[in-house]
């Protein structure tokens, strides 16, 4: 994600018509941009630079002014998405951290812990965290990152496109 910063380009281009479509797009162009430090993605800054941000929120304006949705919820689901992208930009620079510290890759991480793991699966006191260490790909994943913040981010325009307001 952080690792393709977008060049100044003019902006987000006008809304499509298509909320979903505009909304992923500002995630993906917001996951992208370099904040004006990266040491302020922790410190719960915005995750792009001030000078981006009134083009990011009149795109998303834009984009959610035909759907009904009044400026307070239009406040609160552009903040609800930066949230979303500055966790995810926040703990992929914590997994490349941790990794450049320790010089331990994330998949030898997962290795060295699994002796521990395979007692807390057998143990049977945990079977949730139990199916998550058996059958989920996605920690295994080579773009792992990318796929979760996909996942992520679907979820997030699935409830909003659920809470849409009623059309005569």
């Amino acid at each position: 994600m952080l690792n393709a910063v977008a060049a100044e380009d003019g902006g987000p281009p006008a809304p499509t018509g298509d909320c979903r479509s505009d909304l992923r797009d500002l995630a993906h162009r917001s996951s992208h941009l370099p904040p004006a430090s990266l040491d302020d993605l922790p410190r719960g800054r915005a995750p792009i630079a001030w000078t981006e941000l009134p083009r990011a929120i009149e795109h998303a304006r834009a984009a959610l002014d035909p759907l009904g949705f009044d400026i307070d919820v239009v406040i609160t689901v552009v903040d609800a998405l930066q949230a979303f992208v500055r966790g995810y930009a926040i703990g992929e620079l914590a997994q490349q951290e941790a990794v450049r510290r320790s010089g331990v890759g994330i998949q030898q991480g997962m290795d060295a812990h699994a002796p521990y793991l395979d007692k807390v699966v057998k143990s049977g006191r945990h079977p949730l965290l139990a199916r998550v260490i058996r059958d989920a790909e996605l920690p295994h994943a080579a773009d792992r990152a990318e796929r979760g913040f996909e996942l992520g981010l679907e979820r997030l325009l699935d409830g909003w496109e659920a809470n849409l307001p009623v059309r005569p």
